[in-house]
């Protein structure tokens, strides 16, 4: 568990990231930074996620935002989906599902949690049950997904920005 030595805070940061069981390093270190470009609160890194302290590959990606956010490391990914829920955060799962909301016809409200999972198989039904809402990103091509870190970009801004503060 870390907390941020540096950085700055902005009026949009009661924001969370629960990332399930990603793979790539290069994929956690490039949500690091765009967590931090965007005013994430914290980042919980679940199940086998790589995490900084253990994985250095981090840092060719996240370029110092590993030490300017909030971050902690679990195992189980439905424990800290129950805390956050009983904290009255939202939970918001990325994922392609027969019942997913389209990200543009999602009304978002703060605080709220995105989730993400593996690159290959994505969230599990065990996991997608904490979720309050799961949302996706209409693909145009012939492909049915992007880079998670990709995905997470474009996911986080997006509600961030249809929020009204």
């Amino acid at each position: 568990m870390r907390t941020a030595k540096i950085g700055k805070k902005n009026d949009r940061t009661d924001s969370f990231v629960v990332l399930h069981n990603i793979r790539s390093c290069y994929n956690v270190g490039s949500i690091f930074r765009t967590s931090d470009a965007l005013g994430v609160e914290k980042i919980f890194l679940c199940g086998y996620t790589p995490n900084p302290d253990k994985n250095s590959s981090i840092n060719k990606t996240a370029l110092g935002a590993q030490d300017m956010i909030s971050w902690e490391a679990h195992w189980q990914t439905h424990h800290i989906l129950k805390k956050l829920k009983r904290d009255g955060i939202t939970i918001i799962a990325l994922e392609l599902s027969k019942d997913s909301i389209a990200l543009e016809d999602f009304e978002p409200n703060f605080p709220f949690c995105l989730l993400l999972g593996n690159e290959v198989t994505g969230l599990s039904a065990a996991i997608l049950k904490y979720a309050d809402y799961v949302v996706q990103i209409p693909m145009l091509g012939g492909k049915e997904s992007m880079n998670v870190s990709v995905s997470y970009g474009i996911g986080m801004y997006t509600i961030k920005n249809k929020i009204k503060c």
